[in-house]
């Protein structure tokens, strides 16, 4: 399996505390539907829901589709329309939807070509298809590989090369997203505030430190106490939290 995680359950219960919508994602993901013919909008993996609901705000009509009933459950308390399907499935007709944005989720599925088909096939000619995700060339010199040097074959594993996503995804543009918050705190967005990492709280809510948990507790505790006595050192690893989204029209 290449995805992270098989399962969501945990973190669904506290996944809002860390996880809003980013400013920082909002932009990129805006300029991306950007001249979509219509506002009915599907979130491919959104989870609990944060940007369908931020962008609803904004007027498009959005669904949001997830495999993990928990998450399902915080958005559908949201007032949002949910449905539980597995992204390589979608259960939805041809040409359903005028806008699809897909947030820190392809890496989770163990068919990623089969994923990106799906996404084109119910977007609407001239449907605007907004893609966030972590790139090997984003993920490729960040800090946390040299404190959890396991991590980097799984995480290579899962996030491709940018020539093979645009190679899979024909006339697509790359728009660059600097993370500058915390207000979603993902792993990239977590890379440029270290200290935060050395809080469960905060990296409990990412796949990447579950899974480290999980399957090598050990290194995850070396590490952190590395991290911390470079960080009370004055020496705090540096890196910019950075990822990609890519824009493409049907």
């Amino acid at each position: 399996m290449s995805g992270l995680l098989p399962d969501y359950g945990n973190q669904a219960r506290r996944y809002d505390e860390t996880r809003g919508a980013s400013l920082s994602v909002l932009g990129p993901l805006r300029e991306a539907l950007a001249g979509a013919p219509g506002r009915r909008l599907l979130d491919v993996g959104g989870g609990t829901g944060n940007y369908a609901a931020a962008l609803r705000d904004e007027g498009w009509e959005p669904v949001v589709c997830d495999r993990s009933p928990e998450m399902l459950a915080h958005a559908a308390a949201k007032g949002l329309d949910t449905v539980e399907a597995d992204a390589q499935a979608l259960p939805f007709a041809d040409a359903s939807f005028d806008g699809l944005i897909c947030v820190s989720m392809l890496h989770h599925v163990d068919d990623r070509s089969r994923a990106l088909a799906e996404q084109r096939r119910v977007l609407r000619p001239g449907g605007r298809g907004a893609l966030m995700l972590y790139t090997r060339e984003d993920i490729a010199d960040a800090w946390y590989h040299d404190y959890f040097p396991s991590t980097r074959a799984w995480m290579d594993a899962s996030h491709p090369p940018l020539a093979d996503l645009l190679a899979e995804l024909p006339g697509a543009r790359r728009i660059e997203l600097v993370f500058r918050d915390l207000q979603d705190a993902s792993l990239a967005a977590l890379s440029a505030f270290p200290d935060k990492v050395l809080d469960p709280a905060w990296r409990s809510q990412t796949s990447y430190f579950e899974r480290l948990a999980r399957d090598h507790p050990g290194e995850l505790a070396a590490g952190l106490k590395r991290l911390r006595a470079d960080i009370a050192a004055g020496r705090p690893p540096r890196g910019q939290g950075t990822a990609t989204v890519l824009a493409w029209t049907r």
